[in-house]
């Protein structure tokens, strides 16, 4: 009678197993879901948008170069009333320091600065090119990351399920054996163990608990809200 007993509790544990390794994520996967937690981190995920406003500096940096033509001139003038006399006598107290009255324009070109230039505008060209493939290639990292996490909260939830219904069986076959151990039916060992295989299933749960409220927090870490938020 105990081997019997002994047996029924392996094969218990035996298609409990084998219905969990029957289990699949994939038919959990909601890409709708997911299409929407990739385009939330795009919006919200700090250094995503750290990359987007450095692309959108260098972009206005171009035609900022581009006026930055005018630096290179400079105008100055002179004013001189008309009704002051040219004198140029050396000596003289009044002498007037311009040849001519009225006013006088004059225009500087910095030549250093108008040949630079050019090589000026290819750089910011150049940095933008450089912010806008950096920005590039991080989406796609970020688009990875979010899928990443999102199936290991999926993996979770999927877990959890596996080991609650794993504690539901045991704690079944468990009061059933302590029935039958009452009676006098099997021996303590056959009971013990049972209670055992319980205390391992919910100490199971417990760690598959903790598992999903670590994902679920990485998961909005990266869209930059709550899930229960997300429309």
């Amino acid at each position: 009678m105990k081997t019997f007993f002994k047996l029924t509790l392996a094969l218990l544990m035996f298609f409990s197993l084998d219905t969990f390794a029957q289990e699949s994520i994939i038919g959990e996967v909601n890409y709708k879901d997911l299409e929407k937690y990739i385009t939330l981190a795009r919006q919200n995920f700090p250094r995503k948008q750290l990359l987007d406003t450095r692309v959108e500096g260098a972009h206005t940096a171009i035609p900022i170069n581009t006026l930055s033509y005018l630096d290179i001139f400079s105008a100055s003038y002179f004013y001189r009333p008309d009704n002051n006399p040219v004198i140029t006598a050396p000596g003289v107290p009044n002498a007037n320091p311009y040849s001519v009255n009225g006013v006088q324009l004059g225009i500087n070109l910095n030549l250093g600065s108008f040949l630079a230039k050019p090589y000026l505008g290819k750089r910011a060209k150049a940095e933008y090119k450089i912010a806008k493939l950096e920005a590039e290639e991080y989406g796609n990292t970020l688009v990875v990351e979010v899928k990443k996490r999102y199936y290991a909260y999926i993996q979770q939830i999927t877990q959890l399920k596996i080991n609650t219904q794993s504690v539901q069986d045991n704690k079944n076959v468990a009061d059933n054996l302590k029935y039958k151990f009452e009676k006098g039916e099997i021996s303590l060992d056959t009971y013990n163990q049972s209670r055992i295989n319980l205390s391992s299933a919910l100490t199971s749960k417990i760690q598959s608990e903790v598992s999903l409220l670590t994902a679920k927090d990485a998961l909005e870490e990266i869209i930059g809200m709550k899930l229960s938020d997300v429309k």
